[in-house]
């Protein structure tokens, strides 16, 4: 798996997206000549990396504050760089040296946390303390310092292993490794495990290797339930293309990985390994949530013992649409708008929205619509949301504080949603109107069905909504934006 050599056709952002060839002349002009004098060594990926990897550190100072503070409250949430690393090191048992799931600290819970999550944390835990002892730091800064530096290693991946996704494109991973919510929100938890699985996944299913893809599936589903989702959008792309054999091996796969990864735990102690099942399925209306966002402001309320059926009966509509779209469009949609589709769905369907959960989007948007106008749009709206749930937080519970009130943090609610439906829609768009979108209209692969599509790439129709078998038409040369 490598990136296309200097010779093959690759899509050059400052030719084809607009807002980057505005800013060509940062980088040397139309060609980015200041780009081709130094590589190779500096290849593509080389770039991506050096570029994530700063914006990375640009985050880790930005979260200084609480660092030197050791997240104290209401300074982690006023400085904007609350984390859950630091929190649970304490309230979930890891400071005693207690293995998740099998241990539980008196008088705790047990750990909320799929198991490959766990996982990376006990073993940060036994990493931190000799490193604790050597630094001579507080072990708790130890601990977050640890993660970080873990964590980093999985954001790398996420970006090359989405760059490599489309050969004629990686470029478009470029958005992964400076998206400003992954720079602001990269360790606020642990998310960049399963979502670095997942762009493997998505990578692997690229080179027709469904059973690598269902692995790499099934432990990003071990590290966060989520990603289980995705299996929806390839049944969908089955049900239209006929390609049935290798989603059946990719869940099967998945299915396998899963369960090699979680019987175990759940043979050792099954209440501690179902406890992230149970708490989910009782967990009721939070922040972030449109629900709770209605409620404050005075808009009638779900009722709680409903809550549970509304958010997922929701999810569950949206994807029929989702499903009834991909069927419906004279052009068989690409896997990676028909993914994000289906996470974006069911985030904005949840009963919580972290802020960190825009970070699950991100690599499926660099894939579904790689044009930075509207990635930039979409990120502004989540980086509103961003500082306003810490800012509201600040007062929360806390009298006479300086706080976002409840009102404002409800709308920073719907500016966040209506960002994420703006981003959907122009997707959606796509879908119906081919020569909008990039990756097939940019000229770099005129005869390219869907280039990260694997084996749905270039199969024929079998099942539309009319019913009826047709051929996937040909896209044409020209795009607009």
């Amino acid at each position: 798996m490598s990136v296309p050599s200097s010779h093959e056709s690759r899509a050059r952002p400052t030719q084809s997206d607009p807002v980057v060839a505005a800013s060509a002349p940062i980088i040397g002009g139309p060609l980015g000549e200041r780009v081709a004098r130094v590589a190779p060594p500096w290849s593509v990926l080389r770039v991506l990396i050096l570029l994530a990897t700063l914006g990375y550190v640009v985050g880790y100072f930005l979260d200084y504050a609480c660092i030197d503070g050791l997240w104290a409250s209401p300074d982690r949430y006023e400085h904007l760089c609350y984390s859950d690393i630091p929190a649970l090191f304490g309230y979930r048992g890891f400071a005693e040296g207690l293995i998740p799931y099998l241990q539980t600290p008196p008088g705790g819970q047990p750990l909320e946390y799929p198991v490959l999550t766990g996982v990376f944390m006990w073993v940060s835990t036994l990493l931190a303390t000799p490193v604790s002892g050597i630094a001579g730091s507080v072990p708790i800064v130890a601990f977050f310092n640890v993660n970080v530096i873990g964590l980093l290693v999985f954001l790398l991946v996420a970006v090359v292993a989405t760059a490599l996704t489309v050969r004629q494109r990686p470029w478009d991973a470029a958005m992964v490794a400076v998206a400003p919510t992954m720079i602001l929100g990269a360790t606020i938890n642990w998310d960049l495990i399963p979502i670095a699985l997942t762009a493997l996944a998505m990578l692997a299913w690229a080179r027709s290797k469904p059973g690598w893809a269902g692995v790499a599936l099934g432990l990003a589903i071990a590290a966060k339930f989520y990603p289980v989702l995705l299996l929806g959008a390839f049944v969908i792309l089955a049900l239209r293309s006929g390609r049935w054999r290798p989603v059946v091996i990719l869940t099967g796969s998945t299915a396998a990985t899963w369960l090699v990864v979680n019987v175990p735990f759940a043979l050792a102690n099954r209440d501690g390994w179902w406890y992230f099942y149970a708490f989910n399925a009782d967990r009721g209306v939070d922040f972030g949530s449109v629900w709770y966002a209605a409620s404050v402001l005075g808009l009638p309320a779900v009722p709680a013992d409903a809550l549970n059926l509304v958010a997922t009966g929701t999810f569950v509509a949206l994807f029929v649409a989702i499903t009834v779209l991909a069927l419906a469009t004279r052009r068989r949609p690409r896997l990676a708008q028909i993914a994000f589709l289906v996470i974006a769905a069911f985030v904005l369907s949840g009963k919580v929205y972290s802020p960190q959960y825009v970070l699950w989007l991100v690599p499926l948007a660099a894939l579904a619509r790689p044009r930075w106008r509207d990635f930039l749009i979409w990120q502004a709206g989540e980086v509103v949301y961003f500082a306003a749930i810490w800012w509201h937080l600040a007062g929360y519970d806390v009298d006479d504080a300086k706080a976002l009130g409840t009102g404002l943090y409800a709308v920073a609610t719907f500016v966040h949603v209506a960002a994420t439906v703006y981003f959907a829609t122009m997707v959606i768009r796509d879908m119906i109107y081919p020569t909008h979108d990039p990756v097939r209209g940019d000229g770099i692969a005129a005869d390219a069905d869907d280039p990260g599509g694997g084996p749905f790439d270039g199969a024929p129709d079998a099942l539309t909504l009319a019913g009826v078998s047709r051929p996937n038409p040909e896209p044409r040369r020209t795009v607009r934006s």
